[in-house]
């Protein structure tokens, strides 16, 4: 997909919201789109192989937990985007919000939405918090998206699955909350751009 075509839809339509328990400890976390090859993608992290640490080896997006200088979970994902890769908030454009994901450490994420100019010269990120960064080519989640049969429907967490990168990624996927807010996000897309999701053929063992 086009990453201007992507916004041009994005900014005609109102992103959907995911519903507040409010009940949990909020969370931000940012999904930054960019151009790369002229084909839109997504930026991840791949969390450090660090022994005791909660999300080890886990893809996830840039965020972290609300704290008392925040003045709203926007400026909790800003904030945590800088501090984990170093990206100011004057390289995100931001779309906004697609509501609140709950996990299953009590934790309430905020999920934003937004795009990165998309320069990686000033990327640095922190080797015991993230081993690397991912760049998840968005027509790759569309396809696993059609063929796993996602469509209108959303699998338990332990049956949500989407790519993380390329074969030489050593077979890292994306799971758990993370896989949630992007199939939240897909549904969402699918519903304003059909055409883009039409001509992919089901994957009949998922049927």
């Amino acid at each position: 997909m086009k990453t201007k075509h992507l916004k041009n839809i994005l900014l005609q339509h109102a992103l959907p919201k995911s519903p507040s328990v409010r009940i949990f400890q909020p969370a931000s976390v940012l999904m930054p789109l960019f151009e790369k090859d002229n084909e839109a993608h997504l930026l991840a992290v791949l969390k450090a192989d660090t022994e005791g640490y909660p999300w080890r080896n886990q893809v996830a997006l840039p965020g972290g937990r609300v704290d008392g200088s925040d003045k709203s979970t926007m400026t909790t994902a800003y904030r945590e985007v800088k501090e984990e890769l170093n990206i100011n908030a004057s390289q995100i454009e931001m779309i906004g919000s697609l509501g609140y994901f709950q996990t299953i450490r009590e934790i309430e994420i905020e999920a934003f939405v937004g795009f990165w100019s998309g320069d990686r010269s000033g990327l640095r990120f922190d080797p015991q918090e993230i081993s690397t960064t991912l760049e998840i080519r968005l027509d790759d989640l569309i396809k696993t998206h059609v063929e796993k049969n996602y469509v209108g429907r959303r699998p338990d967490v332990f049956n949500l699955i989407y790519p993380a990168g390329t074969q030489s990624d050593n077979g890292v996927v994306v799971w758990g909350v993370t896989a949630i807010i992007l199939h939240f996000f897909l549904e969402h897309l699918r519903m304003i751009s059909p055409e883009n999701f039409n001509g992919i053929r089901k994957n009949r063992s998922f049927l």
